[in-house]
């Protein structure tokens, strides 16, 4: 099957009303990804050479949605909304190519394997002509079904018109088909619209495939693959069953989740083994995570990357463009934001360092902070090799501290200090004795005197 070419189409042109969202239903996300996303990724992994969406609400939108996860992928826009058939229609210029296999799929159905679409892809290079994914629901009620006689399929049948006998059925249709490339314009172009509402209906090249002679199957998806999205309800349910499945995906990848059910993975995480994830944590997009570390509880990380044995949190938040190499830590309650940490180096606590370096081994005190933004533009701090930054320091950027600089604590450092050098930063201090009792008595007076005057 390797050698056979693929066109998937993805149909994408539905309002998806029941989202009570002005955005389109298939761009919601799951994972952080857009839900139709998900199933390019899984038409890709089933070995789709070609990909076509049909696209309908919001098409601007979609489109430049649409470049960033598939910027190879031809759009065409469904006008009118007349069925499935007509939609799979939309895109006749690209299944004219002459692919070997169209497999057609569904924008609101994240969580399709791409197993499944391979099994379906396999029947039609064993000949074929049409082979449909089905899926068995907990409970069949509102589902068309799959009906089979001989091992082959020969109806879809959907439930207003199914007999009693076939309301039995628990095989039902998950919606997905692939059909060989040499049969799809045909069979698509046959398919009328004398029904009740005046739709083509995609189900029909079942039988109408059935009567030319052709071989017709059905194969099978979890029920999980198969979900369909259509309100924001549906919509949670996909995320948690797509966290769970990545969740054991990392754990038997050999990185230890202490509370699986509580950290939140994003489509794209790279996490390696020996890692330690305790509860609360969110990975958002954009996170690679080296073997051997540690994050603590309540953590918020997205778009850093962090070496191996690095130790982060509790409550500690990575933005984008934060870099940690080995051993690095950052503590509780810190923000770290476009900086490199370098090796070794500690930003322990309650300390933002943004648009920056830490050199190896530096150590910078709780509530220090970078400040890199005047309102206007962003400036760089670059605190070199084995510097020490004392507690509630502010570095005005630009400014460099140089290898081994030392920064008393309390410093407002707005010049760039020395390889080695130390740097005071603030007034010098000022003892008067007695001068504190006179200052509790002064108060203590004058509020006992208004609270007179209030009575």
């Amino acid at each position: 099957m390797s050698q056979r070419s693929c066109l998937s189409v993805i149909l994408a042109a539905g309002e998806g009303t029941r989202m009570k969202s002005a955005i389109p239903k298939v761009l919601h996300a799951i994972a952080g990804l857009p839900m139709v996303a998900h199933v390019v990724k899984a038409a890709e992994a089933a070995g789709a050479t070609g990909l076509a969406l049909v696209i309908g609400h919001g098409a601007d939108e979609m489109r430049k949605a649409v470049q960033k996860f598939a910027p190879k992928a031809e759009t065409f826009v469904q006008e009118k909304r007349l069925g499935t058939a007509h939609a799979v229609l939309a895109a006749r210029e690209a299944i004219a190519k002459g692919y070997d296999d169209i497999l057609v799929m569904f924008g609101d159905t994240p969580l399709i394997d791409a197993a499944a679409l391979a099994a379906a892809r396999q029947k039609l290079a064993e000949g074929a002509a049409v082979a449909v994914i089905g899926f068995r629901p907990p409970n069949p009620t509102g589902y068309g079904r799959l009906i089979e006689k001989g091992g082959r399929l020969v109806a879809i049948r959907e439930e207003k018109d199914c007999s009693e006998a076939e309301k039995k059925i628990g095989f039902c249709n998950a919606g997905m088909i692939a059909v060989a490339g040499n049969q799809a314009l045909r069979l698509l172009d046959k398919v009328g619209n004398n029904n009740a509402k005046g739709e083509f209906y995609l189900t029909d090249i079942v039988e109408l495939a059935g009567a030319d002679g052709l071989d017709v199957v059905a194969t099978e998806a979890s029920f999980e693959s198969a979900l369909g999205i259509n309100n924001r309800a549906e919509l949670a349910e996909a995320e948690g069953i797509w966290q769970t499945r990545r969740r054991r995906e990392a754990m038997l990848a050999g990185v230890t989740l202490i509370a699986p059910e509580t950290v939140y993975f994003s489509h794209d995480t790279e996490i390696g083994a020996d890692t330690i994830v305790e509860p609360n944590v969110w990975f958002g997009p954009g996170v690679k995570i080296a073997s051997g570390a540690k994050i603590h509880a309540f953590s918020h990380i997205e778009g850093a990357t962090i070496a191996s044995n690095c130790d982060v949190g509790p409550f500690a938040r990575l933005r984008p463009g934060a870099d940690l190499r080995q051993k690095a830590k950052v503590g509780n309650f810190c923000e770290v934001k476009q900086a490199t940490i370098e090796e070794g180096a500690k930003v322990n606590h309650l300390t933002y360092i943004g648009d920056a370096r830490v050199g190896a081994g530096a150590n910078i005190g709780a509530g220090t902070i970078t400040c890199n933004y005047d309102g206007f533009s962003k400036f760089f701090t670059d605190i070199g090799e084995g510097a020490f930054v004392g507690s509630n320091s502010a570095l005005v950027a630009p400014v460099t501290i140089g290898k081994g600089g030392y920064i008393a604590s309390g410093s407002v450092i707005t010049e760039s200090v020395p390889d080695d050098a130390l740097a005071f930063g603030r007034a010098r201090q000022k003892t008067l004795p007695r001068k504190g009792k006179e200052l509790r008595e002064r108060f203590a007076s004058a509020a006992a005197a208004k609270k007179r005057a209030a009575e």
